[in-house]
């Protein structure tokens, strides 16, 4: 996202909103909960909704749209199977009440998240977990990015 804040960060920020992401850009997400609650919009009504707790984000409310995208991924049409599920957004426009407005829509199937680096010391370990048989190289291959030289001590164990 640019330095600038975009003014609706200042109307709602307590939800993810198509200003929450970097232009023309999706964003992999996961889902910790999903429940419904009570939200106060921006001109103040309260109003229950279908609300998306996020690891490591600001919660996201699901419409009706989005609820049946992920049920539709996950082939569950129940909130409790999302939890610790992953899925991919990106800003759209949709029609409300004769306006086009900006939204969150869920893709149909996700863009997985990048796998997180190994520095070496924990490489190290890895590999002495592989050697007494609590560890395999696959775990390693499939959990981390490695770099080549990683990548050839991993195979070379």
């Amino acid at each position: 996202m640019s330095n600038k804040t975009h003014w609706k960060q200042l109307v709602n920020p307590l939800f993810l909103g198509c200003y929450s992401l970097n232009d023309g850009q999706d964003m992999t997400i996961v889902i910790e909960s999903v429940s419904r609650e009570m939200v106060v919009t921006a001109g103040g009504k309260k109003e229950e909704c279908t609300v998306a707790k996020i690891k490591g984000n600001k919660p996201m409310i699901l419409n009706r749209t989005n609820c049946k995208t992920i049920a539709k991924i996950y082939d569950s049409p129940f909130i409790e199977d999302w939890a610790g599920k992953q899925i991919t957004i990106f800003a759209s426009t949709a029609k409300l009440a004769g306006e086009v407005v900006e939204c969150l829509r869920i893709r149909p199937f996700v863009t997985p998240l990048p796998k997180p680096p190994i520095t070496d010391e924990r490489l190290a370990k890895a590999i002495e977990a592989i050697q007494k048989g609590d560890y395999t190289k696959e775990q390693i291959f499939n959990g981390y990015a490695l770099t080549d030289a990683q990548h050839e001590k991993v195979k070379s164990c």
